[in-house]
């Protein structure tokens, strides 16, 4: 590994998903049929990892499967992509997986087993892969873990999600003095902030982090810094599934920024990677799981 150079490591889960298309979702005491069932890989470090490898730059994924079949499958496919896959480390343990039921307008309700993902150790081989990365991107992974593995990244780009925006800004507050770029949908924002978006976007920035990014769904995407905002629409489509949208953004944001585009331009890619994932079933077009 002492060689190795990667231009982008997606650290975070790994997971078999099971996309389910119903008509509406179930309540208590109720049964509504599958129309269609697909298998297919996700996870937020996939789901990101295949949009920066496919963009073309040189990506790696960090995170933990299980030693068996879903997990061979995971690793055959993100290696089909071309994505470094030293540190995607099998386990004893069952591959996360999602349940995921969604209705004709991309809405989604998703059960999920998180399996070998909680199992995540940082290892000195992770933190030497870390190192050689030019942008390490963390989302959906523990706090204490995505303390430690903060320390050691050159550039740090995080997602925390629902879960970890919820630890509030002093809970997260030695990750968020060294993130770069932060990415949150309007929601979180709320949730991490206690003020709604436009004023807990600019909190914090106040508090340090250079760029935070704020998704806002048909709305399209903005862009805050210490000096600006920036937005940029989207078009209104269809959407058939949801799932990986932001980690779909991400990638197309963050490939747009380690090429150092402008800022608009970033809005742009992103917005068109999350546009292109809404249409279609699961994050990305993989084979699907036999």
């Amino acid at each position: 590994m002492k060689d190795l150079k990667l231009d982008v490591l997606g650290f975070g889960t790994c997971n078999t998903d099971f996309l389910m298309n119903v008509e509406r979702f179930s309540g208590a005491d109720d049964e509504v049929d599958i129309r269609n069932l697909s298998t297919l890989i996700g996870g937020s470090a996939a789901n990101f990892a295949v949009g920066v490898s496919r963009y073309g730059l040189k990506t790696g994924i960090m995170a933990r499967i299980g030693n068996d079949i879903f997990g061979k499958h995971i690793r055959s496919e993100l290696e089909k992509e071309g994505i470094n896959t030293e540190r995607l480390v099998s386990i004893d343990e069952k591959t996360g997986m999602a349940f995921i039921a969604i209705e004709p307008d991309g809405e989604r309700s998703i059960y999920t087993f998180m399996g070998s993902n909680s199992k995540f150790n940082l290892e000195r081989e992770d933190i030497t892969l870390i190192k050689h990365s030019e942008i390490l991107h963390i989302t959906g992974m523990y706090i204490e873990v995505v303390e430690e593995a903060s320390k050691h990244a050159k550039l740090l780009s995080f997602n925390p999600g629902n879960l970890l925006a919820s630890y509030g800004l002093d809970a997260l507050d030695k990750i968020l003095k060294r993130t770069h770029i932060l990415f949150l949908n309007k929601k979180e924002v709320t949730i991490l902030t206690g003020r709604n978006y436009e004023e807990g976007a600019k909190l914090i920035v106040d508090n340090g982090v250079p760029l935070v990014v704020v998704t806002m769904g048909k709305e399209g995407s903005k862009v805050y810094t210490e000096n600006n905002q920036i937005h940029y629409p989207t078009k209104e489509l269809n959407a058939i599934d949801t799932t990986g949208a932001g980690d779909s953004f991400a990638a197309g944001f963050i490939t747009a920024f380690f090429k150092k585009n402008e800022l608009k331009d970033c809005l742009k890619l992103g917005n068109q990677s999350a546009s292109s994932c809404i249409t279609k079933l699961g994050a990305f077009n993989s084979s699907e799981f036999k």
